[in-house]
């Protein structure tokens, strides 16, 4: 139990293994979105850098396989970190979620690998 909210990144495959194609990304991202319920059950907030990047992609004309993506992808999940309490890493091979776990560490954040792991808010120890 912990008596903190946590803003949790939700971070794992998005683009990795798809090879562009669209509805592999698309079943990438709801595997990724699978994990914000149990995490907001828990009492957190879940973010998905994809929730943020993806508007940002099309308000510039562009979408996740042009050349503008890797100059928001990632950097959106920097951004993000800036402001997230803890990680939640995913399975599946993603250069972009091993980088936001490095980021992550680095500044001291924990890093989970299971929702199970993710300490549940103290509703009753909270003020």
């Amino acid at each position: 139990m912990t008596d903190k909210r946590m803003l949790i990144l939700i971070a794992g495959p998005y683009r990795s293994g798809t090879d562009g194609d669209p509805r592999a990304m698309a079943a990438n991202l709801a595997r990724l979105e699978a994990a914000a319920w149990p995490v907001f059950a828990a009492g957190h907030l879940p973010v998905i850098g994809e929730w943020i990047a993806l508007p940002v992609l099309r308000s510039a004309g562009a979408g996740p396989t042009d050349a503008l993506a890797d100059q928001v992808l990632y950097p959106t999940a920097q951004r993000l970190l800036a402001r997230c309490d803890a990680v939640l890493r995913l399975p599946g091979e993603s250069v972009a979620a091993d980088q936001d776990v490095a980021l992550a560490r680095r500044r001291g954040l924990p890093v989970y690998h299971d929702v199970a792991q993710i300490p549940a808010f103290d509703r009753q120890g909270a003020a």
